[in-house]
């Protein structure tokens, strides 16, 4: 069940971030409302997750889910740029998500 705690804070974190982007600088008054409550889901999750697992591998995979969440959500939403250096940093990021994950026990 930590594992799937810890994606869904991931995904909340990615959640949150956009919807802080949407708020303007907190700004906005139901974006910046919507981004708290995420923030809160998101930890709150995390924070079960690290009742099992190790503080490293929790947090690294949860940042990094939130890191190439949020880089796709850029592209695919905001329209920002992909060129081929962002995209291999993204390849990157996710090759350490998958060796962050098949070392832990």
């Amino acid at each position: 069940m930590a594992w799937l705690y810890l994606i869904v804070a991931g995904v909340l974190e990615v959640a949150w971030a956009f919807s802080m982007k949407q708020s303007e600088g907190f700004t906005r008054l139901a974006p910046t409302l919507f981004t708290l409550v995420l923030m809160a889901a998101s930890f709150a999750l995390l924070a079960t997750a690290m009742k099992t697992l190790p503080l490293g591998t929790a947090y690294t995979i949860w940042t990094g889910i939130g890191a190439v969440g949020a880089f796709i959500v850029g592209i695919t939403v905001l329209g920002e740029p992909a060129n081929a250096m962002r995209l291999l940093a993204a390849v990157l990021i996710i090759s350490g998500l998958v060796l962050m994950k098949l070392s832990s026990t």
